[in-house]
């Protein structure tokens, strides 16, 4: 890879970044991405009070902010890998565009790749979309369709990430997962009902049992898969007829990774009746219901409140 020397500029936009990222991988080593930052700050001369500068919210450096967003493209295209959580090492195919990019690397570029380009789908917020929204040099959209945008492609990041810190967990903290999953749901019962009841069961194609209801009027079977394959057929057959041998009336089949057309189409119209839920849907229901997330920022936008400004006869500007 070439183009070493960076003369000093302000921060970067977090494209302008991606280049020398993975430059800063190419040696092949696993970073921290504290240790990328500082690479990067390094490379391109920034002063101290470029690295401290901060977001309007005051909570973190632009610096630490565009190069997160870096990393989180980059990862998603599958230039970088992440071995662990906060660890970063570059991919064959990082290098390969390296080489063939020795200048610049960008969205434009990630593009080529069906795996950003499904990444940036997920993200779309235009009902009807055919695909993500294209880069422009010149942003047309609003501010707040643009909000809505950074909105939806934070959630997917997060989700992602998530769904890789699940991965890195043994079976038994996934377990523990759908149980919090499901109580943050709202069933459950008692936390020390639902710990007494889950993974008790014993029976093939079952890990476990959740009330309902507080009551336990009637009980969920629950299977949970912590699988980086997809989920077939065979699995929610063998699963159904656990379901069968308990007299059980409804089932959820969690897993990590996705369902095949197949098993998803048999699970639709089988009985007892069974859920099933992938690891898409399993992350947004961590995200909405706060199990393994906390929240970094709130953002308030109000409106005018039109109705203050009436007269008591709604003909205009009150006095």
């Amino acid at each position: 890879m070439r183009g070493d020397y960076v003369p000093h500029v302000p921060v970067p936009d977090f494209q302008s970044l991606m280049r020398p990222l993975l430059a800063v991988l190419e040696d092949g080593s696993e970073q921290r991405s504290e240790a990328i930052r500082t690479s990067l700050a390094d490379r391109f001369q920034l002063t101290p009070a470029d690295r401290q500068e901060m977001l309007p919210s005051g909570r973190v450096t632009v610096m630490a902010n565009r190069v997160a967003w870096a990393l989180s493209h980059l990862y998603q295209a599958g230039l970088i890998e992440r071995p662990e959580r906060g660890i970063y090492r570059i991919a064959a195919r990082g290098r390969d565009v390296g080489e063939q990019n020795p200048s610049r690397v960008d969205l434009r570029v990630l593009a080529q790749f069906d795996e950003y380009r499904r990444f940036r789908a997920r993200t779309r917020t235009t009902p009807g979309s055919a695909e993500a929204t294209p880069v422009s040099p010149v942003d047309q959209r609003t501010p707040r369709e643009q909000l809505e945008a950074a909105y939806g492609e934070l959630r997917s990041s997060l989700a992602e990430e998530l769904l890789d810190s699940v991965l890195a967990q043994p079976p038994a903290f996934f377990e523990t997962l759908v149980l919090d999953v499901l109580q943050a749901m709202g069933y459950g019962g008692s936390r020390v009902n639902s710990v007494e009841t889950l993974g008790r069961s014993g029976d093939e194609g079952v890990d476990g049992v959740i009330r309902e209801d507080p009551l336990g009027l009637d009980l969920i079977y629950v299977q949970a898969k912590r699988w980086t394959n997809v989920v077939g057929r065979p699995e929610i057959q063998r699963f159904v007829g656990a379901l069968q041998g308990q007299h059980a009336s409804k089932g959820v089949f969690i897993t990590t990774s996705a369902f095949s057309a197949e098993a998803a189409q048999f699970a639709a119209t089988v009985s007892p009746r069974t859920v099933l839920i992938d690891g898409g849907e399993l992350a947004d229901l961590m995200i909405q219901h706060d199990v393994g997330v906390t929240v970094s920022d709130v953002y308030r936008l109000g409106r005018v409140d039109l109705d203050y400004f009436l007269t008591e006869d709604g003909s205009g500007a009150a006095p």
